[in-house]
């Protein structure tokens, strides 16, 4: 499978999408999204998948810049490759590359056997995608789940 053939939509939901999370921290941020993933199945052990995501954050930043971080967690306790994403109300501190803190967070959850091949590709999907400010600007004024999932799959070309 080439970077073409995979589809954004495919591991993206409109109940895998909150535009108004309540966190105000880092974990809290993480915590409200695998909600999202454990409610749809996509992760069977909530602390489990946590902790691996955790101990990513710790090998290096996943803050991209412009408010945006993709922490991701490659885990036993992913049980079918998935992304959520959420915005927070306010900014959220984040180690990220410009030092400045995040609003808009996409969470990759990606199962054991998908580690090699399908992460990669999503993840270089969505920074193709987040490279581009107008994109990004988009994401921040975003209304319906449903439109923010329609921009990733419009975008990904």
């Amino acid at each position: 499978m080439d970077i073409q053939d995979l589809d954004i939509s495919k591991v993206i939901s409109p109940a895998l999408v909150n535009l108004d999370l309540q966190a105000t921290s880092k974990l809290e941020v993480i915590e409200e999204l695998t909600d999202l993933l454990v409610e749809t199945g996509a992760v069977a052990d909530k602390d489990a998948f946590i902790a691996d995501v955790l101990y990513r954050e710790e090998e290096g930043k996943t803050g991209l810049g412009e408010g945006v971080a993709i922490p991701h967690g490659k885990s036993a306790s992913v049980t079918s490759t998935s992304i959520a994403v959420g915005r927070t109300k306010k900014p959220v501190e984040w180690e990220s590359l410009d030092d400045k803190p995040v609003n808009i967070i996409i969470l990759f959850a990606v199962k054991n056997s998908d580690a090699t091949t399908t992460h990669i590709k999503l993840l270089q999907k969505v920074a193709i995608l987040l490279a581009d400010d107008e994109v990004i600007g988009q994401f921040q004024t975003v209304k319906t789940k449903e439109d923010l999932i329609k921009l990733l799959a419009k975008n990904q070309d």
